[in-house]
């Protein structure tokens, strides 16, 4: 596997040229790491299981992407490259960017390659998409880690939370809030009408009757009373094209 993905990493993630380089301070799950100058870096394009807090149970692989991350960092001396994203932070005041080890090795690449994460993809933040989706291949036809499960389906939905999902289309329609994908089992999905010009819409549009798979981060629209009559319980905004597909 470890050859496989670096003939993957060589040909889609190179490192830029003379990025800065910082120190690990910790790894904090298996897509955020704490450095020395005090900031969290959360990695740009890659997923992994929530870690158990507030006692909470982990996730299915959460801890072992976790130690899989701290191992990546360890080779590279705690020492990591940073491209921080055109978005240079989140909602938290995390540092949002793709991290590379030492030897220029691209580390979301890396733990999608042996399935210990998902890819996803935000607007403005997706220069490495293609290499992602790459890495991501490697693991999901060869059944590692994550990908040893079946995708779920939509009318099992019965949480909040990231997700991949498959599902059949019961209907596609377009107004002001955008464009919403209707699947049977209680599921829709949202492309806020500023990301349409990413998307082929009217490719959207031929998916209605078609089993297709969607990943974001799914939205309990009943929580805080905000669900209005007709309307399905579940959403899940669309934030890219790589987050949508048949």
């Amino acid at each position: 596997m470890s050859a496989i993905w670096l003939s993957s990493a060589q040909a889609f993630c190179p490192a830029p040229a003379s990025l800065p380089v910082f120190q690990v301070e910790r790894v904090v799950d298996g897509d955020t790491l704490r450095l020395t100058d005090g900031r969290s870096v959360r990695m740009i394009g890659l997923n992994t299981p929530e870690t158990g807090k507030q006692g909470q149970s982990a996730e299915p692989f959460a801890e072992v992407a976790k130690r899989r991350l701290q191992a990546l960092v360890a080779q590279s001396d705690g020492r990591i490259s940073l491209q921080v994203g055109q978005q240079d932070k989140d909602r938290y005041g995390r540092t949002l960017a793709n991290v590379y080890g030492r030897t220029g090795a691209n580390l979301e690449a890396q733990l999608l390659s042996e399935g210990l994460g998902y890819l996803v993809a935000v607007v403005p933040n997706v220069a490495l998409v293609g290499c992602q989706q790459a890495a991501e291949r490697i693991a999901r036809q060869a059944g590692l880690g994550l990908w040893r499960s079946p995708v779920q389906a939509a009318q099992q939905i019965n949480k909040g939370g990231f997700a991949v999902v498959t599902g059949q289309v019961a209907d596609v329609q377009q107004n002001g809030g955008g464009l919403w994908v209707e699947l049977q089992g209680g599921l829709v999905l949202r492309i806020a009408p500023e990301l349409l010009k990413q998307f082929d819409t009217a490719a959207v549009r031929r998916m209605k009757g078609q089993q297709i798979e969607a990943r974001g981060w799914i939205v309990d629209r009943a929580r805080g009373g905000g669900l209005a009559s007709g309307q399905s319980r579940w959403m899940m905004p669309i934030t890219h094209p790589a987050m949508l597909g048949l």
